[in-house]
């Protein structure tokens, strides 16, 4: 009797201006997505970044699943144009070549109704693309928040979340709380309709993003967090169940 094959799951990537062969626009990616997709059954591959509807919809179309990864910050253009020049000087440098190609593989995911995990950008771009908006900067905007780019504590828990209880989060962990990591300076504004909000810290920050009412049948699994759980996954088992959630609906795909 054959067995089963390992699901493919796509990893999106951060685009670099000088890659490490050639110095030329490369791609780069934190080799902890690949390992926590791997560790739990998967086959991760990365993606090019590569803005083409064609190639996004080949792409996705021979993938069982998708992981939207972390990075740098979204254009401001694309949810919330004419900042003041306080707010941008706050942003990172525009990746418009990976917008727009994780753009095409959202719209190609909800299309094809694949599987899909999306990590802190991730869940960020995936409410922008719904018609949701962002926190610029929390420190500016949300001054009684959290400290949450505690990049100096990466792969720690810095502070804990509320579940909803029910929730496809609350299922995979196996509670309502959960510890989590935090090193992102934006966060969910306007939520997307399409979404609901599954899991909060203390200071009312969102954390995680599930499909909403009328929303729940059109993928087999969408979890978009705003912590790093590729980063404690080897060592906290709540962490590494999200990807074994996910790679088993990967895996109910492919079947």
């Amino acid at each position: 009797m054959r067995r089963p094959k390992a699901p493919l799951v796509l990893l999106t990537a951060s685009t670099q201006s000088q890659g490490a062969e050639f110095h030329d626009h490369s791609v780069s990616l934190s080799a902890n997505y690949a390992n926590a997709v791997a560790a739990a059954g998967g086959v991760p591959v990365i993606a090019p970044i590569v803005p083409s509807k064609p190639v996004v919809s080949a792409l996705v179309a021979r993938v069982d699943g998708v992981v939207l990864t972390g990075g740098d910050d979204i254009q401001t253009q694309l949810y919330q144009p004419g900042l003041t020049e306080d707010l941008k000087r706050r942003t990172s440098p525009p990746e418009p070549a990976r917008d727009l190609f994780e753009l095409l593989v959202i719209h190609e995911v909800l299309r094809q109704g694949k599987p899909l995990f999306a990590i802190c950008r991730g869940l960020q771009l995936l409410n922008v693309a719904l018609g949701g908006t962002l926190v610029v900067d929390i420190p500016t905007q949300r001054p009684g928040a959290l400290n949450h780019r505690r990049m100096d504590m990466k792969d720690k828990i810095v502070h804990s979340v509320d579940i909803v209880p029910g929730s496809l989060l609350a299922r995979l962990v196996g509670g309502v709380r959960l510890g989590v990591n935090s090193s992102h300076h934006q966060a969910v504004e306007k939520i997307a309709g399409l979404l609901k909000v599954t899991a909060r810290s203390a200071d009312g920050i969102v954390e995680c993003l599930e499909m909403g009412p009328g929303f729940e049948t059109q993928l087999p699994f969408l979890l978009a967090v705003q912590f790093h759980p590729e980063r404690l996954a080897a060592r906290h088992a709540a962490h590494r169940r999200l990807f074994e959630g996910f790679v088993r609906a990967c895996s109910a795909g492919n079947s």
